[in-house]
């Protein structure tokens, strides 16, 4: 009994050490990870540290999340890549590019960071993973449980939290998390035509909309007895290949319920 207590606690060790491993190497946080598969960063700490393993209802997700094959994890047969689905939030601010012409560049990225600052507690209230800042230009995703929900709400969260005037672009589908760069330097990024209508819807936002929010058919549909729809269209967004409808997000119906 003794020497099948020390295996297991050898194979949860070994789990826990590729789990972190992969999660660093992606330039994830814990509570990334935690937030991505809803469940809470406590969970996460204790499956990197071998205290026990994560349900295998949930393996699969933190598989795919990780850019790894089940069987990687497992340790058992090769590695591979996958994909999963995903809701894409990706922002940027009206008139950000001229006030870059009149600040100072210590001035601007002070100005940035505050208003990044509140758009990511938005974001992290509901549980959504932060890739990365461009310039004004804000890129996250939703995954797990009504992640569609979750993006809708942290969109108007952040509208309201924020002073700055947001355009927000949702869209859903699959995505691929890898880390992207030289290997020293890599970080976590989200590829896919997903990010790309993302921030296209973003743009189509700003010039069509009052509320500066849009979002794709794929994001709205389940959520339609929720949301107060504005205008939507069919758009032909260039460089992709079908026609993408759009809509018009004017706020959500239902009043948010605390936390998530």
């Amino acid at each position: 009994m003794v020497a099948q207590t020390g295996k297991c606690n050898m194979l949860l060790e070994d789990l826990g050490n590729r789990i972190r491993s992969q999660r660093e190497r992606l330039g994830l946080k814990q509570h990334d990870v935690a937030h991505a598969l809803q469940v809470s960063p406590q969970a996460v700490s204790k499956w990197e540290r071998g205290e026990n393993a994560p349900d295998i209802a949930i393996l699969g997700a933190l598989a795919k999340l990780l850019g790894v094959s089940t069987d990687w994890l497992l340790d058992t047969y090769g590695e591979g890549l996958d994909v999963f689905e995903a809701t894409v939030f990706a922002s940027s601010v009206t008139g950000a590019y001229e006030k870059s012409l009149q600040m100072a560049a210590r001035e601007f990225a002070s100005w940035a960071n505050g208003f990044f600052s509140q758009l990511t507690e938005a974001v992290l209230r509901h549980d959504g993973v932060p890739i990365k800042y461009m310039g004004d230009q804000f890129l996250c995703f939703f995954s797990g449980t009504e992640h569609r929900r979750r993006a809708v709400k942290a969109a108007f969260l952040a509208k309201r939290m924020v002073a700055e005037n947001l355009q927000i672009g949702l869209s859903s589908g699959e995505i691929y998390l890898g880390a992207v760069g030289h290997p020293d330097y890599a970080r976590a990024d989200i590829m896919g035509e997903i990010v790309n209508i993302a921030f296209l819807t973003k743009d189509w936002a700003e010039t069509n909309t009052e509320s500066s929010v849009a979002a794709t058919a794929a994001v709205v549909k389940p959520l339609e007895q929720e949301c107060k729809l504005g205008e939507s269209a069919e758009v032909n967004f260039k460089d992709i290949e079908n026609p993408v409808r759009v809509v018009e997000l004017r706020g959500i119906s239902k009043p948010s319920e605390p936390g998530r």
